[in-house]
């Protein structure tokens, strides 16, 4: 079977799958990856032989920046990779579910909807399926430069690590406005998100210095701030920036938001539940 799916999204649902049932394994396990279709829907399967679940932790399992206590020790993640997971499987019509038991081991079943049959069937074929894309032709779909000016260091976690789901994007931060107006001018971003309350000045003020430079005066500039008044959003949009995006960010609408920046990667379909994240500031 054929699943109806963006090669790019499925891939990082897939690494993050592997890379937690790894981490998350015992010495000596196993990780077991499993995939069927049925004509209608494809499902791909990783089971662990890991720690285990409890229902409590299951029901908070996709909640950004929860490790239910490995932070103590010695495990490696930042606790939003299951998060962006679900934001992309849902983006792509399909959903997420995990089993679970303690001791026992845990497994996520990805469910996405199958390609026509038409396909499916012509995909059945060797002589149908398409080449390999020559080596130097192997890029992705979506590709550019973000600076994200940002004190706070849990934003600024989520959205590089929400940014680079997508492969292709570069992200850089600063945590001032005078250091991000600077890096702007040597890093030329495709695009810059501002969060409006910097240490030293504020966003409108970074936007004045970008706009006064010849150099940086027509790089788009987006509004990523707490302060979601209507008010707020008309004087920012009044004052030049591109958009106004609100937090805490919706991770769906933030990475469909993107795309009207950068349009190389297809859409992302509207989630019917969205996992937020960024807040504050």
């Amino acid at each position: 079977g054929v699943a109806l799916a963006d090669p790019t999204r499925l891939r990082q649902v897939l690494i993050n799958l592997l890379s937690n049932a790894i981490k998350y394994n015992r010495r000596g396990g196993r990780v077991v990856v499993e995939t069927s279709a049925d004509g209608v829907e494809a499902r791909l399967t990783v089971r662990d032989t890991g720690r285990g679940l409890t229902q409590t932790q299951i029901a908070e399992l996709f909640e950004p920046f929860n490790r239910f206590g490995v932070e103590h020790e010695g495990i490696e993640g930042t606790g939003i990779g299951l998060t962006i997971v679900k934001t992309l499987v849902d983006g792509m019509g399909g959903r997420i579910v995990v089993a679970s038991e303690p001791g026992i081991g845990t497994t996520f079943e990805v469910t996405l909807p199958a390609a026509q049959a038409t396909a499916a069937a012509a995909a059945s074929s060797v002589d149908a399926l398409p080449q390999p894309m020559p080596a130097n032709r192997r890029t992705s779909a979506i590709q550019g430069k973000i600076l994200y000016i940002e004190d706070n260091h849990v934003n600024v976690l989520l959205i590089e690590e929400l940014v680079k789901s997508l492969g292709g994007l570069t992200i850089v931060s600063e945590a001032t406005g005078a250091a991000g107006v600077a890096r702007t001018a040597s890093f030329r971003p495709d695009l810059v998100l501002v969060d409006m309350q910097l240490p030293d000045f504020d966003g409108y003020e970074v936007l004045r210095q970008i706009r006064a430079a010849p150099a940086t005066r027509s790089i788009p500039c987006v509004v990523l701030s707490a302060n979601a008044m209507s008010e707020d959003i008309e004087r920012g949009l009044e004052a030049g920036f591109a958009e106004y995006w609100t937090k805490p960010i919706d991770f769906g609408v933030f990475i469909t938001a993107l795309q009207r920046f950068f349009p190389g990667a297809p859409p992302l379909r509207e989630p019917a539940d969205h996992a937020q994240g960024v807040s504050g500031g």
